[in-house]
């Protein structure tokens, strides 16, 4: 009995200053699939530097939530995750869906029993980096009672931590967050760092851009 060949969408990014290599991405991503003999159903192709919102990646994920897609490839892990918990968490959405995820530059592949072995790796390390940002930020917030200034986030901004993750999962920047929130951006930054959604060396470099 013959089945039908796997749905495959390709995700393609390049940063403002690269974007000589994103024909390169796409020709490699379209010979592999060919290789696979999957069929090719959504090419995405998005313009992004580090970690501002991919509108076009969360339409790629809805299509795989929606059951349009088999499998999502890139051409490199970093071209997909904004950060480590970020890959994690969505590699992990995908699996709970179904839905297969390759990489090319590092040969991942989830439909593969190594290919899940090797996300389930990504996960302890994802982990790892939460713990880790969560002891800075209670060393830092020591380190503040020590010296007798305030600490920690207003109360109300704490009540909002639920509202600002998910807005940050739609694809919102800080900005956004806050004005829509009403709260202020430093509560939206250290809430996305305490959850470790963002780590403390992008946050510094908002805050000094």
């Amino acid at each position: 009995m013959s089945t039908s060949p796997l749905r495959v969408g390709l995700y393609a990014r390049v940063s403002t200053q690269d974007q000589q290599t994103l024909p390169l991405q796409r020709e490699a991503m379209e010979q592999y699939a060919a290789t696979r003999g999957w069929t090719i159903v959504e090419t995405v192709e998005e313009i992004a530097s580090g970690a501002s919102t991919r509108p076009l990646r969360e339409q790629l994920l809805k299509a795989a939530k929606r059951r349009e897609l088999d499998v999502l490839l890139v051409w490199r892990l970093d071209r997909w995750g904004r950060s480590l918990p970020d890959l994690f968490n969505t590699l992990h959405e995908l699996t709970a869906l179904g839905v297969g995820f390759v990489s090319l530059t590092e040969a991942m592949d989830l439909t593969t029993p190594m290919g899940r072995a090797m996300a389930a790796m990504l996960a302890v390390f994802a982990e790892f980096e939460r713990e880790v940002l969560r002891e800075r930020v209670k060393a830092g917030i020591a380190q503040s009672r020590s010296k007798g200034k305030p600490h920690g986030r207003p109360q109300t901004a704490l009540r909002r931590q639920d509202e600002v993750v998910a807005l940050h999962q739609q694809g919102l920047n800080q900005a956004q967050i806050a004005r829509q929130l009403q709260i202020g951006r430093s509560s939206v930054r250290r809430i996305l760092v305490a959850t470790g959604l963002l780590t403390e060396a992008k946050a510094k470099r908002v805050v000094s851009e």
